[in-house]
């Protein structure tokens, strides 16, 4: 005997099938607004907007108070900023190959004028002065009072290399006008290619003697010895947008944050006398 279903079953089956499918349907349905996902919603694909970028090729002594500042500058302009560190001779290799970088930033306006001879860069603003010292163990064993007594027989010196860092080419100078870089170069027994390596090198006592800035010297496992202004080679750190930028309004701003009074804040934070300074009146950049 066939059995006839009521009509009004039939339509209870009929709305039971089509709410399954529904179900069925919206189960793999997912939203990405926000990061969340919610049952039922109908997919909603969101991408934020690229954030504007800069590059900075940045002398590797320099790494502390820039470090800080691209954090500020990023969370103040939205806009983020990658740094290539190194010495800042050889960044200036880089960029005459690369052509990379909106910005550069040096430890001497020395390297800053080789760029720009090289049609890299043009102006400058200055920001802060790197202040050479001579730095020696705890309790100067070797008796070193100044420049003339890295010529001392048999100490060991760690210098910064002369084609690669300012500091380097400020030790260089001294030398000469103390008409001792024969002798001194008997003692060498390093040059690095950035100042970073001789604070290590200086931490772990594999050298007497080393020059280097006022900044970049460890108190704590160091002593310092001042050089007369005098004697020394201050040197003055420029920054400036590199000619070939692509984003020359975002590198302008950069620029003129580093250099205004927020900008060099950070540089004082970490230990360099800000630009200008009556002190250093007659270091000429």
């Amino acid at each position: 005997m066939t059995r006839t279903l009521n009509p009004s079953t039939t339509s209870y089956i009929g709305i039971a099938l089509v709410i399954l499918f529904i179900a069925a349907a919206c189960a793999g349905c997912t939203s990405t607004l926000a990061g969340n996902t919610s049952p039922g919603t109908a997919a909603i694909t969101t991408s934020a907007a690229p954030q504007e970028s800069i590059l900075v090729f940045s002398g590797a002594g320099l790494k502390p108070p820039m470090e800080e500042i691209g954090k500020a500058f990023t969370e103040k302009y939205g806009i983020s900023v990658q740094y290539n560190y190194g010495g800042a001779g050889t960044l200036v290799s880089q960029m005459n190959l690369t052509h990379k970088g909106d910005v550069f930033i040096s430890g001497s306006t020395v390297e800053f004028r080789n760029a720009k001879v090289q049609g890299l860069v043009d102006s400058y603003e200055l920001v802060a002065y790197h202040v050479p010292v001579i730095v020696v163990h705890k309790g100067n064993p070797k008796n070193i009072a100044s420049i003339a007594d890295f010529a001392q027989p048999g100490l060991k010196v760690a210098l910064g290399d002369t084609n690669a860092t300012a500091i380097g080419k400020a030790g260089a100078k001294m030398f000469k006008r103390f008409n001792i870089t024969a002798a001194v170069e008997k003692n060498v027994v390093t040059r690095t290619p950035t100042i970073n390596e001789l604070v290590t090198l200086m931490n772990a006592g594999q050298a007497d003697a080393a020059i280097m800035t006022l900044d970049n010297a460890n108190i704590e496992k160091m002593d310092i010895i001042t050089i007369p202004i005098s004697d020394n080679e201050v040197l003055i750190t420029p920054i400036g947008v590199t000619t070939y930028t692509q984003n020359r309004d975002a590198a302008a701003k950069f620029v003129a944050y580093v250099a205004s009074d927020e900008g060099k804040a950070f540089f004082a934070q970490h230990g360099f006398p800000i630009y200008p300074d009556p002190v250093y009146a007659s270091v000429q950049p």
